[in-house]
């Protein structure tokens, strides 16, 4: 039996460049450009220079007057500085068909007259008899649409026409160079919170969160600059609208606010590696999970999860036994951190919390909960209280409140192995009680002009199938990157569609979908003819389902399922799962 060994060389983080077309010279001439000309080169490692970032982690983009550079609502990975010309920031909400997005026009009573009605009750003998037909018209055709597409070179740009015109009617404020945007997003991997549109002929440089981050941690100005913007204009937010700290005085707020510690775990871009990690026994894969904190150690702070998802365990034997799993707006500590103040004792972390992919947290210091939160933390928001010491070694300890029914511990280890935590509408099937009549599927057909938008397969825990639909993701990695913002989440409903229109077929959402739930089709018209380009290549869309958007009722498959056997909801809300799985 051979012992040769394959040597190959070690995968480096800037094998595959933001860009491939930056160049040293392009470099030269940003290290000219303040804030990097203050930089200086020995703040980095030698490992990644400053060089190195800017050539590997950034690209120009080359922008004219109405282009597009941030959509209100768009998810991103990225941060952005002007170079030389001016931006436009919308203060307040442009129209969704102002950011290639669709408008949605429900089915139903309008205005109190029955001809909604009629239109969905046309529908049944309208519909297509052939599947993916669409209307072979560029959505630029109409030079009256305020939006409109170009080619640039191998880009596809989106660009308002008559900016004058569109955004006399809304608040702007002009950015200059210099000036950074994007920065809190792109940290926090939260949706963009105003659009930003080229003023002029500009040059803007683009830099991935990973280079971002790095000159952060090695720029004190940097990261002066982005943590006093997050601290100003959405952590005292977000603090707010947490319930524990809601009784607080607008002082203490800021007090908490400025002992905040922002930190990241885990993958940006989680949904690259998802697939194949899951062919990994449990152990190795929990094991992987960057730690966020260990059972055993001091407890250091309370612990906000602000995005992402987090696996709570304990040491069970030689491995960990997952006990559940926390998302945006859930806390760790505060349990701890109670006992020891008022029992003078050193508890240490009685769980681990592990980082799922991709996991901000904000850490507010011990000293400071006990300072600020716990002398007038109301009664109602006081945590399980711990068994103390001396209870501990008499045995006598007796629970004061009862306990929660909590859900299956394999089922949660379902769906946090799957990720199907990330789902706020999925499809999930009792596989007992469906008898595989496919009326779900045909209901969903016929809503969408023959065109079904999921398939009735997916992964099963006994007898629970979570089907392969879009689930309208806490998460939707799906959104990143799509070029003409064709694929967005409406802002009331939380429900994730696709433009038609500006869908320009080039598989950006469907590579990122971590669950296979947008398929790419080729289109035809509706006498069956594939519609193709000049070089007759076949015209791709993207499709998935649309939770029914702009029907009266709601879903079709739900409605349409005779047996009870189907429903939508929300897998982060473990509550709903026991009382459905349950009943």
């Amino acid at each position: 039996m051979s012992t040769r060994q394959v040597r190959i060389d070690r995968p480096l983080r800037w094998d595959l460049p933001y860009d491939p077309a930056m160049t040293s010279a392009i470099v030269a001439e940003l290290l000219n450009v303040a804030p990097f000309c203050d930089m200086p080169p020995e703040a980095f490692s030698a490992s990644v220079p400053l060089t190195g970032i800017l050539l590997n982690d950034c690209r120009i983009l080359e922008l004219q007057p109405g282009d597009f550079i941030v959509r209100e609502g768009d998810y991103g990975s990225s941060a952005f500085l002007i170079i030389d010309g001016e931006a436009l920031v919308s203060l307040n909400s442009l129209p969704a068909e102002f950011l290639g997005r669709k408008k949605q026009k429900q089915r139903g009573f309008s205005n109190g007259l029955s001809q909604g009605w009629g239109k969905a009750l046309a529908q049944i003998w309208k519909n297509h008899r052939r599947a993916e037909v669409h209307v072979p018209e560029p959505y630029h055709s109409n030079a009256n649409q305020p939006l409109q597409i170009r080619r640039d070179g191998d880009q596809t740009r989106v660009f308002l026409h008559d900016i004058p015109r569109i955004m006399a009617a809304h608040e702007t404020k002009t950015l200059t160079p210099g000036e950074i945007f994007g920065e809190v997003s792109a940290m926090t991997r939260s949706p963009r919170s105003a659009t930003v549109i080229a003023k002029s002929a500009m040059r803007v440089l683009e830099i991935r969160w990973q280079g971002f981050r790095e000159m952060m941690k090695r720029h004190s100005s940097m990261k002066v600059h982005i943590d006093q913007q997050y601290r100003q204009n959405n952590l005292q937010e977000h603090l707010r609208e947490t319930p524990m700290f809601q009784h607080l005085s607008p002082h203490q707020i800021q007090r908490i606010a400025d002992a905040t510690i922002f930190e990241t775990f885990g993958t940006f871009q989680w949904d690259q590696n998802f697939k194949s990690t899951k062919q990994q026994d449990i152990s190795t894969r929990i094991q992987a999970e960057p730690i966020i904190v260990a059972q055993g150690e001091y407890v250091n702070g309370l612990m906000l999860i602000r995005n992402g998802f987090a696996r709570l365990s304990r040491r069970h034997g030689h491995g960990e036994q997952t006990i559940t799993y926390l998302g945006r707006g859930k806390s760790i500590g505060l349990r701890e951190i109670h006992h020891n103040w008022k029992h003078g004792e050193q508890t240490p972390w009685l769980l681990n919390l592990r980082a799922l992919g991709y996991v901000d947290v904000l850490q507010i210091p011990t000293e400071v909960v006990e300072e600020v939160l716990l002398p007038s933390l109301p009664a109602d928001h006081q945590p399980f209280p711990l068994p103390t010491q001396p209870e501990l070694a008499s045995g006598n300890f007796r629970r004061k409140t009862q306990r929660k029914e909590i859900i299956e511990p394999n089922f949660i280890e379902f769906l946090v192995e799957n990720r199907f935590v990330n789902g706020r509408e999925a499809m999930v099937i009792d596989l007992d009680r469906c008898t595989r009549c496919d009326d779900c599927v045909r209901a969903c057909a016929s809503t969408h002009d023959n065109n079904p938008r999921f398939n009735r397969q997916g992964e099963i825990y006994d007898h629970w199938m979570v089907t392969q639909a879009c689930m309208h993701c806490l998460d939707p990695v799906c959104m990143i990157g799509c070029p003409t913002g064709a694929i967005g989440r409406e802002q009331d409903t939380g429900v994730v569609t696709i433009n038609d229109q500006t869908c320009i077929g080039c598989q950006a959402c469907a590579n990122s979908c971590p669950y296979g739930n947008i398929q790419m089709v080729e289109i035809q018209t509706a006498k069956g003819q594939p519609i193709q380009d000049f070089d007759g290549l076949p015209i791709l869309k993207a499709t998935k389902c649309d939770l029914c958007s702009d029907q009266l009722g709601g879903p079709a498959c739900l409605r349409a399922c005779p047996h009870d056997a189907l429903i939508r909801i929300d897998l982060t809300h473990t509550d709903d799962i026991t009382n459905w799985s349950r009943r």
